[in-house]
């Protein structure tokens, strides 16, 4: 990350691993991530007629791994069974066959047999379907408990194709524990006896509330996925940004998404990806963007978004307006439109008249600045760079300074609790969706307690007039991203309500209007967003 002052002074921490001019190209995503997500495309856009052929083909290579396995040993217990039959032969000799031989045309025969049957029993499994999701089309993905769920793709009683109104079904529970920033709530509106809630998934979600970047993971409590999951939830954080590349390193991440994926999204907190393209190579930074948002864990976890980091020339990005864009696109056309990405920026001033943020943040959902004081008031640094960045018309989630900025020329240690809490307050009071720190393996106890101590960015539940103007613009920006638009404006007004009840119809709650538990609980559940590449 990097800050620069009014004088063309480049402050801050870089965001940065070692590099080389001669680094290999990126390999290629997963191909059973790839190939997953385009049945689960076609199960969703082809012809009502055919998609059942993509659906079994779905659910065949979701059941392969191991089949065999099970296979054999089934085959294995048949024939001990066998074994243990005797035959009595015409000559009166007692045989124990070890085996069952069928000729070609017997074979032939019991298949033309049974085919009536397999096609009666399937039949009866579809219309069965039908019965139980009302009609709608399914697929199966891996949701955040490892196991198989269904994911429901048509239009929840509103605009738009299948493809574009998913929902993935999965039976929600009480939380475990109270939801990071959540505060005490109204009870909430029982559901009907009997329904399945379910987790619309038709667009990414972008991140609300309070974050924290992770760069070195093994700077953040040692590498271990389960105490970093731990201290986010004491400290209220519902999101987290965490390196997955480099421009020397390639791809590198996956072992410790392998680990904190699982524990973050079974915790309802959003992990989302981030990297440096160097833009000298775009198509390179693309694929290696992909390569991480494509990830699949073996559990079946994906990131939840994924965030580039475009810093200054100074720094030795090849940043123009020509690169900018071709990197935007690029990355869009991959993703598709409906994966959130996040454009980390420096704080705009002055001195940077060169840099292209029109044609950076273009192809981009939300635009995160780089927001270090260093020394400064912090009021007046974030109060400013939402003022220069809201005519782009994204959602702002200012990324503050919570590290040592003596060596770029602000005062020694890692900023006050006041002035933290300061930056916070502001960041509410100007419409920040939300805010997040820079970063995990820099931040003292002083400012880890000033986060978690902070009533801003916390996302409550019960009456909305008892909300703030940010909170009220936070949910807003959440309902957006997930497919559920409202004016983002701070204020909750009956276009807000409407879009909070047409979220709670596809997630099948009670349609109160209110932010209730129930309704909280589904907003902040981690699922993979849709991956649909545009040609």
């Amino acid at each position: 990350m990097t800050e620069v002052s009014t004088t063309g002074q480049v402050r801050g921490t870089a965001m940065t691993a070692a590099t080389s001019e001669h680094t290999p190209p990126p390999g290629r995503a997963r191909p059973t991530a790839s190939r997953q997500e385009r049945l689960q495309r076609l199960a969703a856009t082809a012809p009502r007629p055919v998609r059942i052929f993509f659906e079994a083909e779905l659910g065949y290579q979701l059941w392969r791994p191991g089949a065999k396995a099970r296979t054999r040993a089934t085959l294995s217990g048949v024939r001990h069974q066998l074994s243990r039959v005797s035959v009595v032969a015409p000559d009166g000799s007692v045989r124990r066959p070890t085996r069952l031989a069928m000729s070609p045309d017997v074979q032939l025969r019991v298949a033309r047999r049974l085919l009536p049957v397999a096609v009666a029993l399937g039949v009866v499994g579809l219309a069965g379907t039908n019965l139980r999701t009302g009609g709608e089309s399914i697929v199966f993905e891996h949701l955040g408990d490892g196991g198989v769920a269904a994911e429901a793709l048509s239009p929840p009683g509103g605009a738009g194709t299948a493809a574009d109104k998913g929902t993935a079904t999965d039976r929600v529970g009480p939380p475990a524990g109270a939801a990071p920033g959540a505060e005490a709530a109204a009870p909430a509106a029982p559901a009907e006896a009997g329904a399945d809630r379910t987790i619309p998934a038709q667009r990414g979600a972008l991140p609300v509330g309070k974050g924290m970047w992770i760069w070195l993971a093994d700077q953040a409590e040692g590498g271990n996925a389960r105490a970093i999951v731990a201290r986010a939830q004491e400290v209220g954080l519902t999101h987290l940004y965490v390196r997955t590349g480099s421009l020397a390193q390639g791809f590198y991440a996956a072992p410790f998404l392998d680990q904190l994926l699982p524990a973050a999204h079974a915790a309802n907190i959003r992990v989302y990806a981030w990297d440096f393209p160097y833009l000298d190579n775009v198509d390179g930074d693309v694929a290696r963007a992909v390569q991480a948002i494509t990830y699949l864990t073996p559990d079946g976890h994906r990131v939840d978004g994924y965030a580039a980091d475009i810093e200054l020339r100074s720094m030795g990005v090849n940043v123009t307006a020509q690169t900018a864009k071709h990197f935007g696109v690029a990355l869009r056309r991959a993703v598709g439109p409906n994966y959130p990405l996040i454009a980390c920026v420096p704080r705009p001033s002055p001195a940077l008249t060169q840099y292209p943020y029109a044609d950076l943040v273009a192809a981009f959902d939300a635009i995160a600045p780089m927001v270090y004081w260093l020394g400064q008031d912090p009021v007046q640094h974030i109060a400013g760079a939402v003022r220069d960045l809201e005519a782009h018309g994204k959602p702002i989630l200012p990324v503050g300074q919570a590290y040592d900025g003596g060596a770029e020329g602000g005062p020694p240690g890692v900023p006050s609790r006041d002035e933290l809490i300061r930056f916070m307050q502001s960041g509410d009071k100007v419409g920040a969706a939300g805010v997040s720190w820079w970063s995990w393996q820099h931040a003292d106890q002083e400012a880890w307690d000033a986060i978690k101590d902070a009533a801003e960015f916390r996302l409550p539940v019960g009456d909305p007039a008892s909300f703030t103007a940010g909170q009220v613009k936070a949910y807003q920006t959440l309902l957006t991203s997930l497919g559920f638009p409202t004016p983002i404006d701070g204020a909750w007004s009956d276009s807000t309500t409407a879009a909070v009840r047409d979220y709670q119809r596809a997630a099948r709650l009670p349609a109160n209007g209110v932010i209730d538990d129930a309704t909280r609980q589904i907003l902040f559940t981690p699922f993979a967003p849709p991956i649909q590449p545009q040609s």
